[in-house]
């Protein structure tokens, strides 16, 4: 194992979780909104989706950094990550700020493309940085279940 960069490491993990904080500052009091919706079967209780996010944006730096120390070329790579992450923070503002159920499911659907690109990019760079993708790609697909629905219940 190399030895590990702490601050590139640090850096990569407080990039994505500060775009998910300021998405979700911006987004207000979202989950008293999310309560209020026609639900779905099978959705989670609104304190479970802070905790998610937490940890998939931690998965995600931690893979950003792995690509960024492996000495490869990640130029493409990078530029993904940063398309999805940017895609990432305007979906919340799409469905819980201007309750645009529809459009947030088809930009959902954007970003399960890209997340899934990513994730493809990175694998090829260092596998574990694609695997680390996994979860991440798991959940924004049960997010695109309960974003439909919603939108069809609403």
């Amino acid at each position: 194992m190399k030895n590990i960069q702490w601050k590139k490491l640090l850096l990569c993990i407080a990039i994505p979780l500060a775009v998910g904080g300021l998405a979700a500052l911006l987004t207000g009091s979202s989950m008293e909104k999310f309560s209020s919706l026609k639900q779905p079967p099978l959705a989670p209780p609104g304190w479970l989706f802070p905790v998610v996010w937490s940890i998939l944006y931690v998965l995600m730096g931690i893979a950003s950094y792995l690509v960024l120390v492996s000495g490869k070329p990640n130029r493409i790579a990078m530029r993904l990550y940063a398309l999805q992450l940017a895609v990432n923070f305007l979906w919340p503002l799409l469905f819980f700020r201007w309750e645009l159920y529809g459009f947030a499911f088809a930009w959902l659907v954007l970003l399960w493309v890209l997340i899934v690109a990513t994730a493809m990019r990175f694998h090829a760079i260092t596998a574990p940085a694609g695997w680390l993708f996994v979860p991440y790609i798991l959940w924004v697909t049960f997010a695109g279940y309960l974003n439909l629905s919603i939108a069809i219940l609403n």
